[in-house]
């Protein structure tokens, strides 16, 4: 998991889908942002979602995204939906995902583990937290692996 971690952190460009304006759910969590990241959120319902520094324009779906094949995608979807949007995802070529806590199945995850170049998730062998393979709590450690520096904004 840590080889697919490190993969993860080498693409260009980054998504997240289930981005949400409401600071009360995971989906409004800004790591990519405070980690000075390009990131794209992914919400079909609104054309963009603000941090206190900054305004980020969101796209509707995968499909939408600019350059899917270096962009490495993350989950904050109820199973269901990160279902679904695994099939578009391997469909327009994204080649790694992290699956965070609680947005997926283990068949999601096996499903992610065959579809992509890297997928990480699960409770494989690296991760320091207790929930699993979490960006929140393994992000820096797997964006040092990738060569990475970590360059901190504020919110």
């Amino acid at each position: 998991m840590e080889v697919a971690a490190k993969r993860f952190f080498s693409s260009p460009h980054f998504a997240v889908v289930g981005a949400s304006q409401d600071a009360s759910k995971f989906g409004y969590r800004t790591w990519y942002h405070t980690h000075s990241m390009a990131v794209t959120p992914i919400n079909p319902g609104r054309p963009s979602i603000s941090v206190p520094s900054k305004t980020y324009e969101t796209v509707p779906t995968v499909s939408a995204l600019p350059d899917p094949k270096h962009t490495a995608l993350s989950f904050l979807t109820p199973p269901s939906v990160t279902r679904k949007v695994l099939q578009e995802a391997k469909s327009v070529g994204i080649p790694a995902v992290w699956l965070q806590p609680g947005s997926f199945e283990d068949r999601d995850l096996e499903y992610a583990k065959q579809n992509f170049e890297s997928a990480v998730g699960g409770f494989d062998e690296g991760t320091v937290g207790g929930e699993g393979w979490c960006v929140l709590v393994d992000g820096e450690d797997s964006l040092r692996a990738a060569g990475k520096k970590i360059v901190r904004q504020k919110l």
